[in-house]
């Protein structure tokens, strides 16, 4: 199991109160697509359901509806319904596809997990086989820029450039949207227990003990940033 599904599991029934700008991504993202009737639709990391979630609130319908999470916890929170077929996998194994109940949909959506394919190339290249239509939600490296600077720590995530050259790769067009957003704390360790219960940090432990309360004494915003890419792909 990978650092990333130990800390989405670890924290899936917390989930829901410390996602608030993935709930966010997950609405704007749903209110770009351009129909209003799918018959099979592929949700690629779907976490506890907030693109099913928004399906239903924004009255998109779908006849069959693949949930697919590396997370058996965030799957277990996941709406239930004769149209849903819950599939736990990940999509950073080579031979992920294998375990979809179906070789081909016609609208592929992922919010808030694709930056965290440790191949990128090899994911895009898998799920542009898919569907003709995606429709894309990544978090970028701009996301904690200010906490990465003050840290003097690299993101662990993919620039906007290197996501939209690689997205370029393996779709005959694409419309890029870069969105940003900030969210405010009371105070810095309030901050951080966001960070940790989010699962935004992807479970790594860049920092020692010293290191994180000197980052804590000396980050001086009172929000975190995030920097958002969507992404309408497709192909002929």
């Amino acid at each position: 199991m990978s650092n990333v599904i130990e800390e989405f599991s670890r924290f899936a029934h917390q989930y829901n109160a410390h996602n608030m700008i993935q709930v966010e991504v997950a609405k704007a993202l749903v209110s770009k697509l351009s129909l209003h009737h799918y018959n099979t639709i592929l949700d690629l990391g779907c976490g506890s359901g907030a693109v099913f979630k928004n399906l239903e609130e924004q009255e998109i319908e779908f006849t069959a509806f693949t949930a697919f999470d590396s997370s058996r916890n965030m799957l277990d929170i996941h709406t239930h319904t004769q149209k849903v077929t819950k599939v736990c996998g990940n999509f950073n194994d080579k031979n992920f596809i294998n375990a979809l109940p179906v070789g081909h949909y016609d609208l592929l959506i992922s919010s808030s997990a694709l930056q965290w394919s440790t191949d990128l190339d090899h994911t895009l290249n898998v799920v542009s086989g898919l569907a003709k239509t995606a429709y894309f939600a990544i978090f970028t490296s701009g996301t904690f820029k200010t906490l990465h600077q003050t840290a003097e720590i690299r993101s662990p995530i993919y620039s906007a450039e290197e996501l939209k050259k690689s997205i370029l790769k393996y779709y005959d067009e694409a419309v890029f949207e870069l969105h940003t957003y900030t969210l405010h704390f009371d105070s810095v360790r309030e901050m951080f227990a966001y960070i940790k219960k989010s699962g935004v940090s992807s479970g790594e432990k860049k920092l020692s003990y010293k290191e994180t309360k000197s980052l804590m004494k000396n980050y001086l915003l009172d929000h975190l940033e995030f920097e958002v890419l969507f992404v309408e792909a497709k192909k002929m």
